[in-house]
């Protein structure tokens, strides 16, 4: 792996997170938490592109050094095919039926539930806890903030 392969920037955020995963400080990562890796710094990988990384089905299955884990990062990055803050304002104006900036929240949880990589209705309920700003009188969030919190953009 070459030093052109990465920022010095990117591979100092991705050492970070590699050195919290680091549980017992031996320089080496539980294989199973590559996604978790990932996210950790503001990756997005779908599941698809994960299974590129056989990560395996259970903790302890398989250790991995940094070194094993950057290319896993470089790939990920360089793929253009994740949606980005305005990718996902696009798609969600088009439940804004009144044209207001707002969507039923009923919607999103159809959304996340039942398109793309479904989330769980456990996971839904988080991400809408999390991040939705409180409903209107006609069950309607503000779309915007909503995704701000959801990408953490400022």
């Amino acid at each position: 792996m070459s030093k052109g392969d990465i920022s010095a920037k990117d591979a100092e955020r991705v050492k970070f997170a590699f050195d919290i995963f680091d549980f017992d400080g031996k320089g080496i990562v539980d294989a199973w938490y590559i996604s978790d890796l990932l996210r950790a710094v503001n990756l997005n990988p779908t599941n698809k592109k994960l299974e590129q990384f056989s990560v395996p089905a259970k903790k302890g299955e398989k250790m991995m050094k940094l070194d094993e884990f950057i290319p896993m990062f470089v790939t990920i990055k360089k793929d253009k095919d994740a949606g980005s803050y305005d990718d996902f304002v696009e798609v969600l104006k088009l439940y804004d039926k009144e044209e207001n900036g707002t969507m039923m929240t009923s919607e999103l949880e159809y959304i996340l539930t039942n398109l793309g990589e479904c989330l769980t209705k456990e996971d839904c309920k988080l991400v809408m806890t999390e991040c939705c700003p409180p409903e209107d009188e006609d069950g309607c969030f503000a779309i915007i903030p909503f995704l701000k919190k959801l990408c953490e953009k400022d």
